[in-house]
C-alpha cells in the first residue's frame, strides 16, 4: 500500500488567495488577521498528520474549505459572548476569534484530541479570548448563557435546538451553516417556540456546494 501523502505549508503561496478570497465576499482582513489566520492554517496542517483532525489534508483545499467558509460568516456575528458548538479543531470559532478580538468565544467540542489541539493554538496564537470546553453540549453548564450560538457541520438543526436550549439566553439566536438542505432540516424541527428568522444564501469562493446560514430565535422575541 503506498504511503498517504505529505502534504507541506508554505504560507507565502496562501496569503494572497485568502485575501482574495476574503475580499469577494466584503470580509477585509489587516495584516494581523491575515497572518494569524495563516499561522491557525500552519498549525492545522502540522497537527492533522498525527492527529486526524479532519479529513481534509491538502492545505489549499483546507484554506476554501475550512477558513474561508469560517469567514463567510463574519458579518452576522455582532454578539459579545458567542459559543462554538461540536467547533473540532475550531471552526468556525478560532477564524471568528482572530477577527473579533473584543468578543468572547467558547470552542465546545467531546473529543479530547481535538480539545487538545485547541488548547495548543489558543496558546500559540494568542488568543486570549478563546476559552475551551471539553463536553457533549447536553451536559454543558455555564453560569451566562450566549447571545450567539454558532454551528458548522454539527448535527441537524432539531437537534442543535434539543441539544443547546438551555445555553441561549432568551433573546439569543442559533447561527447554522448549513449545505442544500437547510430548508429541509427546519422543516423537520419537532421543538416548538422557536421561529426561523432570516435564511441568507452564501457565496463561498473555492467551494462548489451550496451554503446556506439559518438563523432562529425564540418565538416571543
Amino acid at each position: 500500500m503506498p504511503e498517504p501523502r505529505q502534504y507541506t505549508f508554505d504560507p507565502a503561496r496562501y496569503g494572497d488567495l485568502l485575501r482574495e478570497a476574503s475580499h469577494s465576499m466584503s470580509v477585509a482582513l489587516n495584516d494581523r488577521q491575515l497572518s494569524s489566520l495563516l499561522d491557525y492554517l500552519g498549525l492545522l496542517v502540522k497537527w492533522n498528520r498525527a492527529f486526524n483532525l479532519t479529513a481534509v489534508r491538502d492545505p489549499k483545499d483546507m484554506l476554501y474549505r475550512h477558513l474561508v467558509d469560517s469567514l463567510s460568516v463574519v458579518p452576522f456575528i455582532h454578539a459579545k459572548r458567542i459559543l462554538d458548538v461540536g467547533t473540532g479543531p475550531g471552526l468556525p470559532g478560532i477564524p471568528l476569534a482572530i477577527m473579533y478580538p473584543d468578543k468572547e468565544f467558547v470552542l465546545l467540542d467531546s473529543n479530547s484530541k481535538k480539545t487538545r489541539f485547541l488548547t495548543q493554538a489558543r496558546i500559540e496564537l494568542q488568543l486570549a479570548n478563546i476559552q475551551v470546553e471539553q463536553a457533549r453540549v447536553e451536559t454543558l453548564a455555564v453560569d451566562c448563557g450566549f447571545d450567539q450560538i454558532v454551528s458548522r457541520a454539527f448535527t441537524s438543526i432539531n437537534n442543535m435546538i434539543d441539544w443547546c436550549e438551555h445555553l441561549l439566553t432568551t433573546e439569543g439566536e442559533f447561527i447554522a451553516m448549513k449545505g442544500p438542505l437547510a430548508m429541509e432540516e427546519w422543516q423537520e424541527v419537532s421543538r416548538s417556540g422557536f421561529v426561523l428568522t432570516d435564511t441568507k444564501e452564501l457565496s463561498v469562493p473555492g467551494c462548489e456546494a451550496s451554503r446556506q446560514l439559518i438563523i432562529i430565535r425564540r418565538a416571543s422575541q
